[in-house]
């Protein structure tokens, strides 16, 4: 099907589009965020309707591979004022991600400098798209935050409480597409400190929803899917609350997808720091000897306590416990 991209000089309102899920990883190697950049486009910018199906028609097309031009990280600091909205923060995003720690900072200043100016200006396209996706893979978390700010600008949500209100009724839509951006885009909100309590709140209780009496498959898929989306959304807001109903869905969700995004989440994924991860390794141990537990989930518990602390001991649950009790709880 041939499948039309969106017309830059339309003005851009964010609408939602169905992200594609896949099954959970079999060789246990977790990217960060790849299922976002495999199929998320969270803001389709049209300026007229046409229905969800057009919208994840449009979505589709962004994803599509085509030649991409990249931008030039030739440019200068005056070049880049002379830039439009748009190319100034392909421009800084691209440089956010491949510059070194000395100089990333100061590209991240600039970015934080020119959001205001961005917001309502820029279009949500696949060079974005890719771009914010890259960043949310960084191994940095400020450049992460620096991802996370530029989506929210390219959505044109401002920073309020309102946002927050307006996400939370969408939340609740029967609309299964703008239910899922909603519950991505509260995270995004959450983790820079709007109603962040109320948006973990949130969050959690669209996680605790199992749908386990749902007849229909379809209601069951839309069900999973709608767990798997709040679980991301927690792992990017990133406060210590988050810990806890990401450890309860690593356990009792009944989708190994939900509970393998979870033990990401906990492990290597979102916004948590290095030291409230190691809060969780406690935990990942029980559940990497809890016989209530499947193979696979032990596999990710122990794949989380590797991740979390660098360390590389053998799949034995003993093996952890001792050097936790050594090393970490001794405070060595």
């Amino acid at each position: 099907m041939d499948v039309s991209r969106p017309n830059a000089s339309e003005q851009a309102s964010p609408e939602p589009a169905v992200p594609q899920k896949g099954p959970p990883s079999a060789n246990l190697r977790w990217p960060h965020f790849a299922a976002i950049a495999a199929g998320v486009g969270f803001a389709v910018l049209v300026s007229s309707g046409g229905g969800p199906a057009a919208l994840w028609g449009r979505t589709i097309g962004m994803f599509t591979p085509q030649g991409k031009s990249q931008p030039s990280a030739k440019f200068s600091d005056r070049d880049l004022d002379r830039q439009k909205p748009q190319k100034q923060a392909e421009i800084l995003l691209e440089r956010a991600v491949s510059r070194s720690d000395g100089s990333r900072a100061q590209t991240e200043a600039q970015i934080e400098a020119h959001i205001d100016a961005w917001r309502g200006h820029l279009h949500w396209d696949s060079q974005l798209g890719d771009l914010t996706t890259v960043a949310l893979n960084s191994n940095d978390q400020s450049v992460r935050a620096s991802a996370i700010e530029v989506q929210l600008a390219a959505y044109g949500l401002t920073k309020t409480e309102s946002s927050v209100d307006a996400l939370v009724r969408q939340a609740d839509s029967s609309d299964h597409a703008r239910k899922i951006w909603a519950l991505w885009t509260l995270g995004l909100l959450g983790n820079r400190g709007i109603e962040t309590d109320r948006v973990v709140q949130v969050l959690a209780a669209h996680l605790k929803n199992s749908g386990k009496d749902s007849g229909r498959n379809r209601d069951r898929d839309r069900d999973e899917d709608t767990r798997r989306w709040a679980v991301e959304g927690l792992a990017l807001v990133g406060t210590t609350p988050t810990i806890a109903p990401l450890l309860d869905a690593m356990h009792n969700d009944p989708s190994a997808m939900v509970r393998e995004r979870a033990a990401c989440g906990l492990a290597e994924s979102g916004m948590l720091s290095h030291e409230q991860r190691l809060t969780a390794v406690p935990q990942l141990i029980d559940y990497s000897a809890d016989p209530a537990l499947d193979a696979q989930t032990h596999a990710w518990a122990f794949q989380a306590l590797a991740d979390i602390t660098k360390q590389r001991l053998p799949n034995d649950s003993a093996a952890w416990r001792a050097w936790y009790q050594t090393s970490v709880a001794s405070g060595q």
